[in-house]
Parts: C-alpha cells; structure tokens; sequence
C-alpha cells in the first residue's frame, strides 16, 4: 500500500539528489533508474482514485491523486523522461543533469496535484529548475533570455495563486479539478495557465529562450512546461468555449514567423506552439471526442516533437549552430540523424501511419461534429503549414538543401537510441492507434483510418508539399537570412524602451522648461521689486548703525515686557 501511494515526483527528486554527489556510469545508471523504475511502477501498482496526502499546519497537502487524465500524462512524462537521459548521458555537465531530473520531478508532482497549492509549489519548480537548461549554456544571449523566460514563468504561479485565493474566496475550495470562469479567481488562474501554455501575446518566453539553451535542453523543455499546461486546462476548463478561439489562433498565427525564421531551433519552438492551438482548440469543445484528441496529440506530440529537438540538437552539438542558410548536405555525415528526423517531420506533419494522423484527426472530426467550420478551416490551413515549416523546411535545410561543405561525426550513440527508441514510438502509434486510444480518459468510438480520411489527408499534404517546392523553384519562398524577427517581443523590446527613453527626454525638457520659466519669473519679479519704492528708500539704502542699535533694543523691550505681563 506504501508503494501504491509514492508519489510520482519522489524518485527523481530522489535521482536529482544522487546524481548531484556521483558522476560516469554511477551517475548515469541513477538517472536511468528514476524514469525506468517510476515508469514501471506508474504502470503495473498504480491504479485509478488513489490519494495521498500530507498535512502542513492545519492543511492538507493532496500531494497525488489519480485518475485516469493524470495516469496518461504520467506515463508519457516517465517515456520522455526515460529517453531525454538517455540522449543526455554524453554530457558531463552536473548541473543540467540535475536541473533535468528536477525539472520531470516537478512535471510529475504538478500532474498528480490534487489541490491548487500544491499544484502552485510545483507550477514554480517547474520554472526554477527549467530556466538552469538555458542558463547552462553560458552565454550573454542565454543569460539574457533565462531572464526573461524566469520573469514569465514566475509571473505564472504569481497569477496562480492569487487566483487560487480567489477561488477559495468564492467557493470555499481548492480542490484542482472543474474551476471554470464563474469568478475572477478562475480568470486568473486560466492566464497563468496561459502562460505556460504560450497563449498568444504570452509565448514570446518559449521562441526567445528554448533556441537559447543547450543542445540538450530544448529536447527536455519542449517535453514538460507546456504539456503541464495542456494538463491543467483540461483538468479545469474543459468545454470553455474562448479556449477553441484561442486554440485556432494558437495554431496559425506560428506559421507566418516560422517561415521567415533562419534558425531551426526557433522554427521547431513556433512549430510547438502551433501544435498546441490544437489541444487548446479540443479542450475548448469539450466533447469525450475532442479532450480524448487534445489528450492523445499531447501524447503522440511529445513524442514527436522532441524527436525533432533531439535531431536538431545533434547537428548542433556537431555543427555547433542550427542555421538553415548555413547548413545542407549532412546526410552524407549523419544519415542515421537525417533519417530519425523525416520520421519526427513525417509524424508532425500528420501523414498516414505515423503518430500525429491518428492524434489531430480526433479534435478535426470533433470540430465538424460540433458545427464549427471556420475553425476547422483555420486547423486544416495550419495543419498544411505545420508540412510546411516542419515536416519539410526543418529536414530539407539542416541535410538536404545544399551541399554546405561541412564534413562532421555521425550523433554520439546515446543520441541516436534515444532518437530511434522516440521514432519507434511515433510509427507505432501511428499503425497501432488502438493502443493509445485505450488508455484514454474518455469513452469513445472512433477510428481514423477510414478511405475519406485519409485520402482527404492525402491530398492535403500533396498540394501543401506542391506548394513548397513551387514556392522554392520560382524563388517567392523567403530568403533565409541572419536576421531577428520579432513578433509580440516589439512590445516589450522595441514599443517599451522607446517609450521608456521618450518619456524620460520628455520629463528632461519639461525640467528645463520649468526651470526656465522660473528663473525668468524670478528675474523678473526681482527687477520689478528693485525699482519700488519700498526697496529704493527703505531697503535699497545704507542704515546707520545707531538706528540699528535703538531697533534692536526696542524689540527685545518689547519681548521682555511680554514675558513678564503676559
């Protein structure tokens, strides 16, 4: 009964605090044993409606509490974990290693959370073991951008428990499960998830900081942050109507600046948040169809998408930059690389037997089921955008495009496991969906390999690709270039100090206006005082110092006489 209570978090805080004191193959077997065993555990001794708590004062801290939604992020959080330490054994670099375990400790803590606080103490530690993998890289541009990625993710858990106060105000609980917009508290709280789910005008933190951080880091970011996010939405709003809204924004809005973008690492980052419009968009309807969808393409997209970070961070570690204008050719160096990651291209792009067709067809058919047509069609332009910049662009350029000259070393073998053991998953999934469907939290009947479908798909992803390689041939495909693009970043970066430095040369002239005026007022009410009469026969002229004297004198009779009679 003990270890069907453990926690989740517990083994790899545990790992964390071990790893912190070892090193080599100790230090590795400890990391792998964490994800491993927990995972296992997770899986065969722990089962639905579990709760455990822990009192703090007069408190009851719901430290795990499952049911069948947190039991499928578990599982998927324990996979990734599992394979992001296998793709990390290379390093020698303590620090990420124990800001990683850290960090999936804290996924899962936040998972399992049955109430708001402990749900909030998780929310920042989350943040504060994350922002070390962008830190770890040592450079000015990733300090910088830690920064500002720490000032977001804290502004988070701010919002969340202030919002969490309010809740309790209103209704006398909190309990982390249906919060709703009935009061502010639950206005708040859906912005603080909103942050961490890079709701547009709030994702700048994602696109600056995970092209910012180590060759490593961006594979383990793109895996939890978010998806804790996706979590938390659909365990408190489900069937929120402005979450479909937000979603259909979410997934296309990516697209524009992921095109223009040079760095690969930064096309994948907007790449994930176009991804995540449509989770947004399935937990917005709220059908048993569409949270199923948002549920599995969470699943299936962490695979996927980290497939796609942990390639791009091999060309990095061995190229040292992920540039498009400055890559090309190397699958003649890294063919095992090249062909892991058409497999994570293949997956996102949603094409027939890999994981992310049987994953988006959910939450598609769900918005057709519900009537809403233009936020289909803005899901269908995204998802031949999403062929675009990432099923195509991001392989073509990093092995393809042209031949750079750049001759380099296959990915270590740890990297290239870990890869292939994420690319298995993404073609199983996607030829074996009835696996993932049946752990789902809702009941459901549905199959997504029926002819209209994918033939439908099919020819989606035809014209999507004709597309490109039109746009290539005839030359209107922009120009990859070194280049910073900005997008809501304008605001805070460009809009805010300008104002900043108007406002202050503004408030300067102000000051030497007044000042002027003043001066000039008070020359000239001296000029005019010195030609009266007052001044001229009275204070102007020279008193003799006997009148001086008699005055004196008399005042101080004056003060004296007072003092005695009065």
């Amino acid at each position: 009964m003990w270890m069907t209570d453990l926690p989740p978090f517990v083994p790899f805080f545990l790992a964390a605090a071990l790893a912190l004191f070892t090193r080599g193959p100790v230090q590795g077997a400890i990391m792998l044993a964490a994800p491993l065993l927990g995972g296992l555990h997770l899986w065969f001794n722990v089962p639905v409606d579990v709760v455990y708590s822990l009192p703090v004062l007069e408190y009851q801290l719901l430290l795990m509490r499952t049911d069948q939604l947190s039991l499928v992020f578990g599982y998927i959080f324990h996979i990734a974990a599992f394979v992001l330490v296998v793709y990390t054994l290379h390093l020698k670099d303590r620090l990420q290693h124990v800001a990683g375990l850290v960090y999936a400790g804290s996924a899962m803590g936040a998972t399992f959370a049955g109430d708001l606080i402990t749900l909030f103490i998780f929310w920042e530690l989350l943040a504060v073991s994350s922002v070390f993998l962008i830190w770890a890289n040592r450079t000015a541009n990733a300090t910088q951008a830690g920064i500002r990625y720490l000032i977001y993710q804290v502004l988070s858990g701010v919002l969340l428990l202030a919002g969490a106060l309010i809740h309790y105000h209103h209704t006398g609980s909190l309990a982390f499960d249906f919060i709703g917009l009935e009061n502010p508290g639950g206005w708040l709280i859906l912005l603080a998830f909103g942050i961490k789910c890079a709701f547009p005008f709030l994702h700048t933190w994602l696109t600056d900081a995970y092209p910012a951080s180590t060759h490593t880091g961006a594979a383990v970011l793109s895996v939890f942050t978010t998806k804790v996010a996706i979590y938390a939405l659909a365990r408190g709003y489900p069937g929120t109507d402005i979450l479909i809204y937000i979603g259909a924004i979410m997934a296309c809005f990516p697209i524009f600046y992921a095109v223009l973008e040079n760095d690969l690492r930064k096309v994948l980052s907007y790449s994930l948040i176009n991804q995540l419009g449509f989770m947004v968009c399935g937990i917005g309807i709220g059908t048993a169809l569409s949270l199923n969808g948002a549920v599995a393409h969470a699943f299936s997209h962490i695979l996927y998408k980290s497939l796609l970070f942990m390639s791009m961070g091999a060309v990095m570690y061995r190229v040292g930059h992920t540039y498009a204008s400055d890559l090309g050719g190397l699958y003649k160096s890294m063919p095992k690389t090249a062909v892991l990651c058409i497999i994570g291209a293949a997956s996102i792009s949603a094409v027939p037997l890999f994981s992310g067709f049987v994953a988006k067809s959910l939450v598609m058919t769900a918005l057709l089921e519900q009537g809403q047509l233009i936020v289909w069609l803005m899901l269908l332009f995204a998802s031949a955008g999403v062929l675009h910049h990432a099923g195509i662009k991001v392989p073509f350029f990093a092995f393809y495009a042209h031949d750079s000259g750049i001759r380099t070393k296959e990915a270590p073998v740890n990297m290239l496991v870990a890869m292939f053991i994420a690319a298995v998953l993404c073609v199983l999934i996607g030829s074996q969906p009835q696996y993932l469907y049946s752990i789902l939290p809702w009941e459901m009947d549905y199959w997504p390999y029926d002819v209209t479908h994918v033939l439908a798909q099919l020819q989606l992803l035809f014209f999507a690709a004709l597309a490109f390689v039109w746009m290539e041939i005839k030359g209107y495909a922009p120009p990859e270039l070194h280049s910073t693009n900005l997008d809501a970043e304008w605001f805070y970066r460009k809009l805010l100090p300008a104002g900043v430095r108007r406002g202050l040369a503004f408030l300067r002239d102000a000051k030497e206006s007044a000042r002027a005026a003043a001066t000039s007022s008070l020359h000239g009410i001296r000029s005019s005082f010195s030609q009266s009469s007052i001044a001229k026969y009275h204070f102007a002229e020279s008193w003799p110092t006997g009148s001086m004297v008699f005055w004196i004198s008399a005042i101080l009779a004056a003060y004296l006489l007072l003092g005695i009679f009065g």
